[in-house]
């Protein structure tokens, strides 16, 4: 079974990760992204369905893709081409589309923003839920760290 882990980690990071995998260590397989909300943007809730439809399927045409997804080619064109250059999907030789994987792990860590501190994009209370991708509500306490961890399996 092959896992992939998504997740956010800074260029140092991303830098000692290929530094052992070029001197012989086995990490696994990662997509690293600089931001958390970079991750999102890149991974929107329609694009996760896709990535969900293909996970463990092997090469598949976007055509292929629409049906399972229940959406439109073109839509699904689009969106499949944006996983392509963000480096998620792949381009088979067949011309078909791939997701070598058979398990996605999402992996991060989020920290509570400070109480004390307005957010960037203006006054919010710290205890409104906020979404976090699809399904998932995450709500400040404090400034403790969290670690987040989510999985899906073919």
């Amino acid at each position: 079974m092959r896992t992939v882990t998504l997740g956010v980690s800074s260029i140092e990071e991303t830098q000692r990760q290929m530094a052992a995998a070029f001197g012989g260590e086995n990490l696994g397989a990662f997509i690293s992204f600089a931001t958390v909300e970079l991750l999102w943007k890149v991974l929107t809730a329609k694009r996760w369905d896709i990535l969900q439809a293909m996970t463990g399927q092997g090469e598949m045409t976007i055509r292929e893709i629409a049906r399972r997804v229940g959406r439109d080619v073109k839509a699904v064109h689009g969106d499949v081409q944006a996983l392509v250059i963000a480096g998620v999907l792949d381009r088979a030789v067949s011309g078909r589309v791939i997701f070598p994987y058979d398990t996605v792990h999402v992996d991060f860590t989020l920290c509570a923003r400070r109480l004390d501190r307005p957010p960037e994009n203006g006054p919010e209370p710290a205890t409104k839920p906020r979404p976090f991708g699809r399904g998932f509500y995450l709500r400040s306490a404090g400034d403790q760290s969290r670690a987040l961890s989510l999985s899906f399996c073919a």
